[in-house]
């Protein structure tokens, strides 16, 4: 009798196990993504404050290609421009809407982007490839930054102030190696306007030494 009591009571707790088991799992659609947008008004901090977060905030969406995260941060009236180099030329350097650029970075459509110093060599890629190795060549989340200010200096026209005078703009500068004599530093740069209390992209600028 015992053990016909002991057998039940093994059974009752397996059963109970599995009915535990098959529990469903939290959907991911209700997880808040770490890096989404944060919809703070950005009139609660200083410019300087907020365009620092939000400056944070872009470069982590890169990283982990959150493209998806990165288009909330383009303007939504002008949208966005970028420059491979520090010389913003308007006619030549790709531009989309937030509409145009959530639209095609999924997809395989190839942009012109612009020339290679040097070599003058058109520069084609899709969205995707752009940003990867060209945006965020390096891992900017572990660079040197500063606010309204140039860190790196090369021998291309820099012409930000002019393109966009009524603006702010952040900076990302990794220094170069001293195998190639500091040359090889790169600098990425977002250029923001604010829209309705928040602090949108308008440009995003890479930089480098330039022959």
């Amino acid at each position: 009798m015992r053990k016909v009591f002991a057998l039940l009571t093994i059974f009752a707790v397996l059963a109970c196990d599995k009915k535990q088991d098959r529990s469903p799992t939290a959907s991911t659609d209700n997880l808040k993504r770490s890096n989404e947008r944060t919809e703070t008004k950005q009139e609660s901090f200083s410019t300087e404050v907020a365009l620092k977060k939000t400056n944070d905030e872009i470069l982590q969406a890169l990283k982990v290609n959150f493209y998806d995260v990165f288009a909330k941060y383009i303007h939504p009236q002008k949208g966005i421009r970028f420059s491979m180099y520090a010389f913003v030329n308007k006619t030549e350097d790709k531009h989309f809407s937030r509409a145009d650029f959530e639209k095609y970075y999924p997809t395989k459509t190839i942009f012109t982007w612009g020339s290679r110093d040097g070599s003058g060599e058109i520069y084609k890629a899709t969205i995707d490839q752009y940003m990867k190795n060209w945006v965020f060549k390096k891992d900017f989340t572990k660079s040197e930054y500063a606010y309204n200010k140039f860190l790196g200096n090369g021998n291309s026209l820099n012409n930000l102030k002019e393109i966009y005078p009524s603006t702010n703009f952040t900076e990302n500068y990794i220094s170069g190696s001293e195998k190639s004599s500091g040359m090889d530093w790169n600098a990425l740069r977002f250029v923001f306007e604010e829209f309705e209390g928040k602090y949108y992209l308008v440009a995003v600028i890479n930089d480098e030494w330039t022959i």
